[in-house]
């Protein structure tokens, strides 16, 4: 890269890392190669996410992530994860018709019994 890329480049760096050609171009080289790797680590982190979500929302009506995620597979709704999480968040009563379609389809997602009293508090 010439010398005007590099600066534009660096512009907002700290010290003489943003006007010292030699520093400079390190810290562009270095800034390139986490900006690589971050943009694959920011789709797993994104998943990880929305596995979390479908978990936390498959949990309030007594299912488990992996029996549910079975469940639809078996069921042949393809829906992704992405979506998977914007129903469990955004539209409860859509995300429960979906846990009912895949507590029908496989035998391990039983459905729970309600605590009475006290017991469902803690």
């Amino acid at each position: 890269m010439n010398k005007d890329k590099i600066f534009k480049l660096a512009k907002g760096f700290r010290g003489r890392a943003k006007n010292c050609i030699r520093i400079a171009r390190e810290r562009v080289e270095k800034a390139l190669q986490y900006s690589y790797r971050d943009r694959r680590n920011k789709k797993r982190d994104m998943r990880s996410l929305w596995i979390e979500r479908i978990n936390a929302g498959t949990r309030l009506h007594g299912v488990n992530y992996g029996n549910f995620m079975h469940g639809l597979m078996k069921e042949n709704i393809q829906l992704n994860r992405k979506v998977l999480s914007e129903l469990a968040m955004h539209e409860p009563y859509s995300f429960k018709a979906l846990v009912n379609v895949s507590r029908t389809t496989f035998p391990g997602n039983k459905a729970v019994p309600k605590k009475e009293g006290l017991s469902s508090i803690l």
